[in-house]
């Protein structure tokens, strides 16, 4: 008979195990035990910055040491809608005492409780080890390791966190330092982040180059090639054999690149400019063996 109670009893734990909150990616708390601080954000947009406390006994998920687990972590319960800041919590249910900041002789979670489920095998005991997010009257300490394992934060502070962060959400705990969050993303945040994402970006004004770029080039005046080809295939004045002996030749008259890359649309291509050149210089070969023979 005990066995078989004991069986129901483990059955209930296992199935209440994976009755778990769906995660809530848009809210997302970071934890950093270097600063001693959490961070809310909201769709990667700072939210607002508090003080907390870490366990005293360093970090870690072992049980019975009473530290603080690090990684992925998810709220999954929250204890105290609507309890008065500074209420005592005496295994997750009300004493119905009260206290104010720093009442001496008191350590007791007191205002709100957020329980944490851990997402990792780093922290697989979170939930199960009661790792919670809470108030404490010792708000003196706030601002250095001084819990038991959970997360300590001033009452105001954790009742305001408990109403701006779901089920589901997801914190992260980590040793290193908060990341920076740029000034923008803040800004964004006061928005609601509606407003920038729903903004058509404008198009950068044109500048001169943009301008120039469009403004299609005019084409070269047409030279006609007949033109061309009367002024390629002229004969040059007679010269006479003496004259022509003493006479240095001057170079041809230098044409870049760039102009026979790209020539008139009308005019005589590069290789045609050649042919002629050559027919001219026959026809001048020939008229000075002609007038040699004359001779």
């Amino acid at each position: 008979m005990l066995r078989l109670v004991a069986l129901i009893l483990s059955l209930i734990s296992a199935a209440s195990a994976f009755a778990v909150a769906p995660l809530d990616s848009s809210n997302q708390v970071i934890i950093s035990v270097r600063d001693q601080k959490l961070v809310l954000m909201r769709n990667g947009s700072k939210v607002a910055i508090y003080p907390i406390s870490t366990s005293m006994f360093g970090l870690g998920d072992a049980w019975g040491r009473m530290t603080t687990p690090l990684g992925y972590l998810a709220v999954e319960k929250k204890i105290g809608d609507n309890v008065p800041v500074g209420a005592v919590f005496h295994k997750r249910r009300l004493t119905g005492e009260v206290l104010q900041p720093n009442a001496p002789g008191r350590d007791p979670i007191t205002t709100r409780i957020i329980w944490l489920r851990g997402l990792e095998a780093q922290n697989a005991h979170a939930f199960q080890r009661c790792i919670y997010i809470h108030g404490t009257p010792e708000e003196k300490k706030i601002g250095q390791p001084a819990s038991y394992g959970c997360i300590r934060m001033k009452s105001k502070d954790v009742a305001e966190l408990y109403d701006q962060l779901p089920l589901g959400a997801v914190v992260q705990i980590i040793p290193d330092r908060l990341p920076k969050m740029e000034k923008t993303k803040a800004r964004q945040e006061m928005s609601g982040g509606v407003v920038a994402a729903n903004i058509t970006p404008q198009p950068p004004p044109q500048t001169a180059a943009a301008k120039v770029a469009k403004v299609t080039p005019q084409a070269p005046p047409e030279i006609a090639a007949t033109t061309v080809a009367k002024v390629m295939l002229q004969a040059p004045p007679k010269i006479t054999a003496t004259k022509a002996a003493n006479v240095t030749p001057e170079p041809p008259p230098q044409i870049s690149v760039t102009t026979l890359a790209t020539p008139p649309s009308s005019a005589l291509t590069v290789e045609q400019m050649r042919t002629a050149g050559a027919l001219a210089g026959a026809r001048q070969k020939a008229k000075l063996a002609a007038n040699k023979q004359a001779r």
